[in-house]
C-alpha cells in the first residue's frame, strides 16, 4: 500500500507548528515529520536534562525557539514569522501529581496557553486548522469502567484533569467562534497513557520502571490494579497527523478520542510485561499501595470507534506490544549504547513498515 498520509501537508503553503517540541511527544513527532517529509517549526520551554529531545541532540534541527506560551507577545511574534498553516497543540503541564504541587501553575499553562494558541491563530490569514491535545482524563470518571466516547460529560478530579477540562472549554469557545464568525477549524484530541522509548519524567510508569531496572533496584509498583488505555506514542501521533487532514476538508467533528481497541490493561500487568521484557534482573514489587481514589481515578478506558470509522485509525502495535517496544528502546540505548536518535528511527520505520506493508529508507 502506498503512503499517502501527509500529501495534503506537504502541500500546504506554511509549515506545522508543534507547540511543546521540546518535550516528550513532541521529539517523536518531529523525527515522524521528518520521515514523511512534512515541515515543522517548534515552540516550547527549553528541553530538560536527559529528556529525549536532549538525549537525541535536536536543537537547531528545526526553526524553534525557546520561550513559554503563556508569553503571547512572544508567541504571536513567531507565529507571524513562520506563518503555519496548521499548529499542533501540546505545550502543557501534564503529570496528574505535579499538578497537586503546582495547581495555579497547571491551569495557567493548560488553559491560558491553550487560550494564547487559539487566539493568535484565529488573528491570522494563514493559519488553516487546529489540533488541540488534552487527555483521556477529561471526561468525568464514575469508576464504572465503561469505555469514554467524545459526547460524554466532561468533568476534572485533579488539578491536571480539571484543567484540561478548561482547555476543552476554550476549544469549544473557538469552535463556537469558528461557526459564527469564520476562521481555522479547530478539533481537540484526547489519547491514552502514551508510552515509548525516551520518556523520562518523573512519577510515571515505564520510566520509573526502567530507572529501577537499570540501577538493580526493586521498582515499587504503586496503584497496580488501576487500568489505563496504554499505546505507543507513535500511534496517537498518526492519528492527529490523520485528523488534521481530515480538519483541512471537514469541519463536522470537534473531538476525537485515540486509544487501544482491547481492553486497558492494569499497572501490575504492564509491569510484569516490562519485568519479563528486561529480563532476570528487574525486580518488581507487587504490593504497591493504592492512593488513587484520592488523588485520580482508578478505572479509565477509551472508546475510540469514531476514529476507526473516520479514518480506518487502529494501532501498530497493541498494548503487549507497545511496553515491549518501549522497553526494548531503552535497552538498546541503555544497556548496548545505540543512539537515541537511530531507535527512533528503527521504531518509525517499523511502524509505518507494519501500518502500510511498505518498506523505506529513513529520510537523512
Amino acid at each position: 500500500m502506498e503512503l499517502k498520509l501527509g500529501d495534503q501537508l506537504r502541500a500546504l503553503p506554511g509549515p506545522i507548528l508543534i507547540t511543546g517540541h521540546t518535550g516528550f511527544k513532541g521529539t517523536w513527532l518531529i523525527f515522524l515529520l521528518e520521515y514523511l517529509g512534512i515541515p515543522c517549526v517548534g515552540y516550547s520551554l527549553a528541553p530538560e536534562k536527559d529528556s529525549l529531545y536532549d538525549r537525541a541532540k535536536l536543537e537547531g534541527r528545526i526553526p524553534e525557539i525557546y520561550a513559554d506560551i503563556r508569553d503571547f507577545s512572544s508567541y504571536k511574534k513567531f507565529l507571524n514569522t513562520h506563518r503555519p498553516s496548521t499548529v499542533i497543540h501540546m505545550a502543557a503541564q501534564p503529570l496528574v501529581l505535579q499538578s497537586y504541587n503546582a495547581p495555579r501553575d497547571t491551569f495557567d499553562v493548560n488553559v491560558m496557553g491553550t487560550v494564547n494558541v487559539l487566539d493568535a491563530a484565529f488573528a491570522s490569514d494563514y493559519v488553516q486548522a487546529i489540533i488541540g491535545v488534552t487527555t483521556d482524563k477529561v471526561y468525568r470518571n464514575d469508576n464504572l469502567g465503561r469505555a469514554f466516547v467524545e459526547s460524554d460529560p466532561l468533568a476534572g478530579k485533579d488539578p491536571y484533569s480539571a484543567s484540561k477540562v478548561g482547555a476543552e472549554a476554550a476549544i469549544a469557545s473557538w469552535q463556537q467562534i469558528q461557526k459564527i464568525s469564520g476562521g481555522p477549524i479547530v478539533v481537540s484530541v484526547r489519547a491514552g497513557n502514551v508510552i515509548g522509548g525516551g520518556d523520562w519524567a518523573q512519577n510515571r510508569l515505564i520510566p520509573d520502571l526502567v530507572r529501577a531496572f537499570i540501577s538493580g533496584q526493586v521498582a515499587e509498583i504503586r496503584n497496580p490494579k488501576s487500568t489505563r488505555p496504554w499505546q505507543h506514542v507513535l500511534d496517537p501521533l498518526f492519528g492527529y497527523l490523520l485528523t488534521l487532514e481530515h480538519a483541512l476538508e471537514d469541519n463536522s467533528v470537534t473531538a476525537i478520542n485515540f486509544a487501544p481497541t482491547e481492553k486497558s490493561f492494569t499497572v501490575a500487568e504492564v509491569a510484569q510485561i516490562a519485568r519479563e521484557s528486561w529480563g532476570d534482573s528487574a525486580k518488581i514489587n507487587h504490593s504497591g499501595y493504592e492512593f488513587t481514589e484520592q488523588l485520580e481515578s482508578s478505572q479509565l478506558h477509551l472508546d475510540s470507534s469514531l476514529s476507526q470509522q473516520l479514518f480506518g485509525f487502529s494501532g501498530s502495535w497493541n498494548q503487549t506490544e507497545s511496553i515491549r517496544k518501549s522497553i526494548d528502546w531503552w535497552k538498546r540505548v541503555l544497556l548496548i549504547g545505540m543512539a537515541p536518535s537511530d531507535c527512533v528511527k528503527e521504531d518509525i520505520t517499523e511502524f509505518l513498515n507494519t501500518k502500510f506493508q511498505k518498506i523505506d529508507k529513513f529520510n537523512q
